[in-house]
């Protein structure tokens, strides 16, 4: 079988983030102000909605890596799900941010089925996604590439979401209702995702193969992950990570509304962008720089040092944060670059590090289940959104939100909090995880010698 990865392979892996996370940077920057300012909402209503749903959608990751681990097709365990489950993921996101006619009752109820459902879409062509970062190649370099050329298109997409959504929204609503207007504006997005997806499907490979035994029970992969030491640190750290950016991107808009207080940054052409669209533009385009760097840093220092690195300066950063003032428009754009860098670096290497830990795995216990281990990934991600978004609508009802009004200055001042110390604490916490994960590049060296003997000695 021909092992050499081509661009147009890692293009079409990188495909598949893009799509996930432009659907993603909506939930994560749009969906609360769109349930609160759009739909009528309360803030504490929906943060109470996001643990609930988030709880059990969290949990079901596992079951969707482990029902993945034992899929067998022609187009091999993990490709079919971005085939059979594109169309699903879009028609949900959709309905996801369309507004019924209903009581306010009536409508926390839609909230509840129509998110949910969204979530376990997404765990159903995520997860699957995701563990093909460890049957793509075995070799650890190829992998950081690939994470990186991932995270890549998945902030490249974050950012076409970020540009396109707000003028969309603003164009369709003047030929009808705000509502309408996010509905049609996300079906749009909703289109291009469908066809990424299926060209990821279309454009990749699965090539890695147990070198031990080729199926094992649930309760076996089970037991392997309960005691896999890295794979607990790491999921800390992913989840602490997430924590972090969530809140930031949470309360960047209720920041801007009702903080800054400004609604026009400058005109382009006919289209009005505001301050808050060109903070998360930046935000967006200095993500894809720090993925970039990722790799090559990575390479040279360890991915443990370069995490570590890339956290304790966004710490800091998010920290000096709260002294900016509202008329500081330049330093607080400056400190959204400096901060996006380093979170951008991060993410990449996370994946990177769970495609070790599927191989550190098969070498300590003779069996691989790269779709439960990755589905820990995707677990972590959503339960530190889970977390981050619950918080951001607790805290803005403990502040004393109310929506489409003048806040109170103790609303202000907690809505600055959620852009500095709040996703700080965070960060710091990822930090302490980070500092005991085991796993260096020599270690990881190691093993993937060991395993391509065992392989051979397997086909001989």
């Amino acid at each position: 079988m021909d092992n050499q990865l081509t661009l147009r392979e890692k293009i079409g892996y990188g495909f598949g983030d893009m799509a996930s996370s432009m659907f993603w940077k909506l939930f994560g920057m749009y969906l609360l102000f769109f349930y609160t300012d759009i739909m009528g909402i309360t803030a504490a209503a929906a943060g109470t909605m996001f643990l609930i749903t988030r709880i059990w959608d969290t949990l079901f990751d596992p079951v969707v890596g482990a029902i993945a681990d034992r899929t067998s097709s022609r187009w091999g365990k993990f490709r079919p799900y971005l085939l059979y489950m594109a169309i699903p993921f879009g028609v949900i996101g959709v309905l996801t941010f369309t507004t019924p006619d209903y009581s306010p009752t009536g409508k926390l109820i839609y909230v509840y089925i129509t998110y949910s459902a969204m979530m376990m879409i997404y765990s159903l062509i995520n997860v699957p996604y995701a563990s093909l970062l460890g049957v793509i190649s075995a070799d650890g370099r190829e992998r950081n590439t690939l994470a990186s050329f991932r995270m890549a298109f998945a902030f490249g997409g974050s950012l076409f979401a970020v540009a396109l959504i707000e003028p969309m929204v603003d164009l369709f609503s003047e030929r009808a209702s705000p509502q309408r207007g996010w509905q049609l504006g996300v079906m749009v997005i909703a289109l291009i995702c469908v066809g990424l997806f299926l060209l990821c499907f279309a454009w990749v490979k699965e090539r890695v193969q147990s070198a031990g035994e080729q199926s094992s029970s649930l309760k076996n992969d089970l037991r392997d992950l309960w005691q896999n030491k890295p794979w607990w640190i790491l999921l800390g750290a992913g989840m602490a990570a997430l924590i972090f950016n969530s809140i930031r991107d949470g309360a960047t808009l209720y920041y801007f509304k009702y903080f800054i207080r400004q609604d026009a940054a400058f005109q382009l052409g006919h289209t009005k962008v505001t301050y808050s669209t060109l903070y998360l533009l930046i935000g967006q385009g200095a993500n894809i720089l720090g993925v970039v760097l990722a790799s090559p840093v990575g390479n040279r220092i360890g991915k443990k040092n370069t995490y570590l690195g890339a956290m304790i300066i966004a710490s800091a950063g998010s920290i000096i944060f709260y002294w900016l003032q509202k008329e500081q428009l330049v330093l607080i754009y400056v400190f959204q670059l400096i901060i996006s860098i380093c979170a951008g670096m991060v993410f990449p290497l996370l994946w990177s590090m769970y495609a070790d830990i599927a191989d550190y795995s098969e070498w300590k216990n003779g069996r691989r289940a790269t779709g439960l281990i990755f589905s820990s990934s995707s677990m972590s991600q959503k339960f530190g959104w889970t977390i981050g978004g619950a918080l951001t609508g607790w805290l803005l009802g403990y502040f004393g939100f109310q929506a489409n009004s003048t806040q109170q200055h103790i609303t202000q001042q907690g809505i600055v909090l959620m852009l500095s110390w709040l996703p700080a604490a965070g960060s710091l916490l990822s930090i302490l995880f980070i500092v005991l994960y085991p796993l260096s590049e020599n270690r990881i060296a190691f093993i993937s010698k060991e395993l391509a003997v065992r392989k051979q000695q397997l086909h001989s």
